[in-house]
C-alpha cells in the first residue's frame, strides 16, 4: 500500500487547530518534526513539550486525490500557512527492516559495545550490551551516554555498589553490572523507563536489579553514582547525591551543558572533590569523589 505525505510548517499556537484539520480531512496518522534547531530535552512523565515551530506530517490513503486535498488545506488554513503545503507519494515498505538499516552496533570504548538485538557482536572478545532502539532515554549514540560509556570503561567499578539515577533505557546500569559491579540500583521518575530498564536488563541475561522510584530507594550509601539526566535536577539533587554517596566514593554527572558547568561545578564542589571535565561537542560529563573530610 501506498501513501501521500502532506507537510506544512506549523507555530505552536496553531497546532492544535492544523492537526485537528488534517484530521478531519481523513489523515491516518500525524508526526511532527523540528523545523529550526531547538533542542527539547528529556520531558517529565505527562508532559508534551512542541517545538515554537514544527513540521507537521500527515499520511493519507493512497486512494486520496492530492489536488483535492491541497486545495481544502489551502482553502481552510491562512494564507501563511496555506501558501506552504508540501505534497509526496510513498511507497510501500517494510518500515521495521527500514528502520533497522538505520541502526549498527556502536563501539564505545575498547572493548565496549551496544549491538542491537538483530545484529553479531562484532567482536566476540568485547563487552557486548545488547540494546534495541526504543521509548526509553539512552541508546548509547547521544553525547551525554557516550560519554559516561567511556568514564565506565575507563573506570571500571568492579566489586563496587552502583546506583544509576535516571536510568532511562537502563544502559548504564548494564554497563556497570557488565564492567564488574556488585550491585546496580536504577532510578527513574517515568514507569516506561523501569519497565525499559527491566526488559533490557534480562535481554543481556543480568538478573534484575533494583528498580525504583525515587521515594522508595535505599539510603545505604553507595561506592559510585552515576546521573546522566539535566542540569536542573542536578542542582535541585546537589545535597541528596551528597548523601547517596560514601565518603571517598564516586559520582559522575552528565548531561550538562558547557553553558551549565560553572554552576554544576559550584553546587557539587562542597561535597566533591570534582576531575576535569569531559567534553564531546557541547556536552560535559563531569566525575568527582566524595570529600571524607
Amino acid at each position: 500500500m501506498a501513501w501521500w505525505r502532506v507537510s506544512l510548517t506549523c507555530p505552536a499556537a496553531r497546532l492544535d487547530a492544523v492537526e485537528a484539520l488534517l484530521l478531519e480531512l481523513g489523515a491516518e496518522s500525524l508526526s511532527l518534526a523540528d523545523a529550526g534547531d531547538e533542542p527539547i530535552f528529556e520531558p517529565l512523565p505527562g508532559d508534551a513539550p512542541v517545538w515554537r515551530e514544527s513540521i507537521v506530517s500527515a499520511l493519507f490513503d493512497d486512494r486520496a486525490d492530492p489536488e483535492a486535498l491541497q486545495l481544502e488545506l489551502e482553502r481552510a488554513l491562512p494564507g501563511d500557512l496555506g501558501g506552504d503545503i508540501r505534497r509526496e507519494r510513498l511507497e510501500d515498505a517494510d518500515w521495521e527492516q527500514a528502520c533497522r538499516r538505520h541502526f549498527h552496533p556502536l563501539q564505545i570504548a575498547a572493548g565496549l559495545w551496544i549491538v542491537p538485538s538483530w545484529c553479531e557482536p562484532p567482536d566476540p572478545d568485547a563487552i557486548a550490551i545488547r540494546l534495541d532502539p526504543g521509548l526509553a532515554f539512552g541508546t548509547g549514540d547521544h553525547p551525554t551516554t557516550a560519554l559516561c560509556l567511556e568514564w565506565l570503561a575507563a573506570n571500571p567499578p568492579a566489586g563496587e555498589t552502583v546506583i544509576d539515577y535516571g536510568c532511562g533505557s537502563g544502559i548504564l546500569a548494564i554497563a556497570a553490572q557488565r564492567l564488574g559491579a556488585t550491585r546496580v540500583t536504577g532510578v527513574d521518575i517515568d514507569p516506561q523507563a523501569l519497565a525499559a530498564s527491566a526488559d533490557n536488563l534480562a535481554a543481556n541475561g543480568i538478573a534484575p536489579c533494583r528498580l525504583c522510584v525515587p521515594e522508595d530507594l535505599p539510603r545505604t550509601p553507595v561506592d559510585l553514582l552515576i546521573a546522566n539526566i539535566v542540569a536542573a535536577p542536578l542542582l535541585t539533587l546537589a545535597s541528596r547525591f551528597a548523601e547517596l554517596v560514601r565518603p571517598g566514593g564516586r559520582i559522575l554527572l552528565s548531561g550538562i551543558l558547557k553553558s551549565q558547568l560553572d554552576e554544576i561545578q559550584s553546587a557539587y564542589a562542597g561535597d566533591f572533590r570534582l576531575d576535569p571535565p569531559r567534553e564531546r561537542g557541547d556536552w560535559i560529563c563531569l566525575g568527582g569523589q566524595r570529600r571524607d573530610d
